[in-house]
C-alpha cells in the first residue's frame, strides 16, 4: 500500500517535507500544498520555491492546482511539465470558505454542468495526466453519485477521496459506502483519505479495501510525525520527534523572522503535536505566547519531559479514527 502525505497550508511546505522526509522514511508521495495560478500566468517566488524539488525526487511530489479556470490550469500544468514533473492533481476537496465562495475547491461540485466543461476543457488540453482529489459533495452525500458517475467518464490517472461533503468539513464519521460505492465501479486507480489516526485505522482501511492503490495521511501524521513508520511496522522514538522537531524549528529559524513567521507556523504544527501529549494546560499557555522565546521552551518541556501517549487524542477534537 503507497502512502501519501495530505497538504495543510502554512505547514507541510517545502522545508516541512524535506525535514519530514529526512527523519520518517516511508511517504510514497508528498502532495504540495495548493498552487493557484496568477492572472499574470507568472509564477510567484513562493511558487517557485515550492516547486523545487531539493533533495526530494519530482516522482515523490505531486503538485495540486487550485482554480475554476480551464486555461489557467493548462497553463499551470505545461509548467509543471517544463519543470518535470509527471502529473497534475486537480484540488475539487478543499473546504474552505474563502475559496469555496469564489467556485474553487469544493465549490466546482456546486454546479455538475459547469464542472462537465471544466473538465471537458483540461482533459483536453492538459499535457500531463491529470488526477483528482475530491469530496462527496458540497451539501449531501447523495451528490456523490453523479460527481462519480462524471468523474468516471474522464481518464483520471487517480482519485483521491475524502468521504465528506464540505459542509461537514472535518467533523463527525467518514461516509465510507459512499467510498464503497467508489471501490465498486471507479476504472481507475483510488485513494483514500479521512480519519486516519493510527496504524490500525490504516490496516482497516486496507482490510476493507484489498484493491485500493494508496492512503492519503493528513491531521495524523501532523499529530505523529511517525505514524507512516509505525504503519509500516516500525515505532516512534521520543529522540527522533525531538531531532525532527530541532532540525524543522532550526531551517525556519534560518530562512524567517522568529516571531512574525516561525511562531504562527509552530503554534499551527503543535495545534496537531499537542495531541500526542497528555493534556496538562502546556498547549494553552503556548498558543497565549506572543514571541518564539516564550513558546520554544515549552516545546522542549513536552518533547523531552512529558509522557507521550500510545496514540494521538483526537478525541480532544472530537475526532476518532476511521471505523470502517
Amino acid at each position: 500500500m503507497r502512502c501519501c502525505f495530505a497538504p495543510m497550508e502554512g505547514i507541510t511546505g517545502k522545508r516541512y517535507r524535506e525535514v519530514h522526509a529526512a527523519f520518517y522514511p516511508g511517504i510514497d508521495r508528498y502532495c504540495l500544498p495548493f498552487l493557484t495560478p496568477t492572472e499574470a500566468h507568472r509564477l510567484t517566488p513562493q511558487q517557485v520555491r515550492e516547486l523545487d524539488p531539493g533533495p526530494l525526487d519530482r516522482a515523490r511530489l505531486l503538485p495540486q492546482v487550485l482554480t475554476k479556470s480551464a486555461d489557467d490550469f493548462v497553463w499551470f500544468a505545461s509548467v509543471l511539465a517544463e519543470l518535470g514533473y509527471s502529473e497534475v492533481n486537480l484540488n475539487l476537496g478543499c473546504p474552505s470558505g474563502t475559496v469555496v465562495s469564489k467556485g474553487k475547491g469544493a465549490g466546482l461540485l456546486r454546479d455538475p454542468d459547469a464542472l462537465r466543461r471544466f473538465l471537458d476543457e483540461i482533459f483536453l488540453r492538459s499535457p500531463l495526466p491529470i488526477s483528482v482529489k475530491t469530496r462527496i459533495g458540497l451539501e449531501s452525500e447523495s451528490e456523490f453519485g453523479p460527481i462519480l458517475a462524471l468523474l468516471c467518464a474522464y481518464p483520471l490517472r487517480a482519485l483521491c477521496i475524502h468521504p465528506r461533503t464540505r459542509r461537514e468539513l472535518y467533523t463527525g464519521s467518514v461516509h465510507l459506502h459512499a467510498f464503497a460505492r467508489a471501490a465498486e465501479t471507479a476504472p481507475f486507480p483510488l485513494c483514500y483519505n479521512g480519519n486516519l489516526f493510527t496504524p490500525a485505522s490504516v490496516h482497516r482501511i486496507e482490510e476493507a479495501f484489498p484493491g485500493l492503490q494508496s492512503v492519503m495521511l493528513g491531521r495524523g501524521m501532523l499529530a505523529d510525525p511517525a505514524l507512516v513508520v509505525r504503519c509500516r511496522g516500525g515505532s516512534r522514538s521520543r529522540e527522533t520527534l525531538l531531532a525532527f522537531h530541532e532540525a524543522l524549528s532550526g531551517r525556519c529559524l534560518a530562512d524567517l523572522h522568529p516571531n512574525q513567521a516561525v511562531l504562527p507556523k509552530f503554534k499551527e504544527l503543535w495545534l496537531w503535536l499537542s495531541l500526542l501529549f497528555p493534556d496538562d494546560g502546556t498547549w494553552k499557555r503556548m498558543k497565549k505566547c506572543r514571541t518564539w522565546t516564550e513558546f520554544y521552551p515549552l516545546t522542549q518541556r513536552l518533547l523531552r519531559d512529558a509522557p507521550m501517549l500510545p496514540e494521538a487524542d483526537f478525541s480532544r477534537l472530537g475526532q476518532s479514527p476511521v471505523q470502517p
